[in-house]
């Protein structure tokens, strides 16, 4: 179980131990100390290890995690989870703006809010906030899920692709093709796993989301257009 403290010991220091771990690898369960809001911390880890961090962080904590639980005892700064692709990021606090960018895989959660451009262009990513997040998230989504407990801002999911959305409180503006969609039975299937997943499965009721997607009119090529083109 190794303990750093970045007091003592250098942010590339560790994260060069943290890269260099394998699938096979004894040490499993990491602390790290003083993070101070030190950036790109445990960014680019490639084991299925889990690892604390014992305070807040600054930018792209977690970046391309692949396999790793990571857990933030405190804030995170812009980035977090930038483009991960498997595993578990977890902030108990806030995260500043475009947490779970461009992200192909894994589960974000974020405890607290989320800034702007939560979820910008993520491509498999599935996020869950449970407080609200702000103006144009998912922009450009490409596939993954989104819930959110809170409040939406403006322009939440302007130019979607098929990335899914579900809001519980409201929402202040829907962006360019993003509308709201009727809750099916395989949606409220899907956001109850999701619940699940973040340990808030019984503690919210499913039926207070609502859900929004793409009108697929942005991306499809239009005859009647032809002349814009």
């Amino acid at each position: 179980m190794p303990v750093v403290d970045l007091a003592k010991t250098s942010l590339r220091e560790l994260n060069a131990a943290l890269q260099k771990l394998g699938a096979d690898t004894n040490e499993t369960s990491w602390t790290v100390l003083n993070p101070s809001g030190e950036h790109a911390v445990a960014a680019g880890v490639d084991a299925p290890v889990s690892i604390t961090i014992d305070g807040p962080v600054g930018y792209f904590c977690g970046g391309m995690n692949k396999h790793a639980t990571i857990v933030v005892d405190g804030s995170a700064g812009q980035g977090v989870g930038e483009n991960m692709m498997s595993g578990l990021i977890h902030v108990k606090g806030d995260a500043s703006q475009s947490a779970g960018a461009t992200g192909r895989g894994g589960l974000l959660i974020v405890d607290g809010n989320a800034s702007a451009r939560c979820g910008i262009s993520m491509k498999g990513i599935d996020i869950v906030v449970k407080g609200s997040i702000g103006h144009l998230s998912a922009f450009m989504g490409q596939s993954g899920r989104m819930v959110v407990f809170g409040e939406a801002g403006e322009a939440l999911g302007d130019s979607l692709y098929e990335a899914r959305l579900y809001v519980r409180g409201p929402v202040a503006g829907l962006g360019a093709d993003c509308i709201e969609k009727a809750m099916r039975e395989e949606h409220r299937a899907e956001l109850y796993r999701l619940l699940e997943a973040s340990g808030e499965a019984g503690t919210v009721d499913v039926g207070e989301f609502r859900r929004y997607g793409s009108a697929r009119k942005l991306y499809n090529f239009n005859i009647d257009n032809v002349d814009a083109y």
